[in-house]
């Protein structure tokens, strides 16, 4: 059984970055790849990035390239996401999870889900 904790969220202006950390316990975290997702309210979960079990190969949705960066430490067993030049539509509750999958970007393949931490962009 794994736990995940979200932190890092907050308010922010449009333009602005957050941080967003997930710090892993309860298994072996290098086992897992990592996922990042978000819901606004009154829709689904939606993609937003992955990362390798070694942290090796990274992957976004189309509307976070070239702005947000996944990365994870597995000595820390942590996954983070920076998020630069926010927007107001990317205000939602953003989720980390992990997956037994090797490679994953679909919802219904991560297993551990952490409670999530909201992000609020203001305009």
């Amino acid at each position: 059984q794994v736990q995940l904790v979200e932190s890092g969220g907050g308010l922010v202006q449009a333009g602005g970055s957050l941080r967003l950390s997930c710090a892993a316990s309860g298994g072996t975290f290098s086992s897992y790849a990592m996922g990042w997702f978000r819901q606004a309210p009154g829709k689904e979960h939606e993609f937003v990035a992955i990362i390798s079990r070694s942290g090796g190969y990274t992957d976004y949705a189309d509307s976070v390239k070239g702005r947000f960066t996944i990365s994870r430490d597995n000595a820390k067993n942590t996954v983070y996401l920076q998020m630069n030049s926010l927007k107001p539509e990317e205000t939602a509750v953003y989720y980390c999870a992990a997956s037994n999958a090797a490679w994953s970007t679909s919802r219904f393949d991560y297993r551990y889900w952490g409670q999530g931490t909201q992000v609020t962009v203001s305009s």
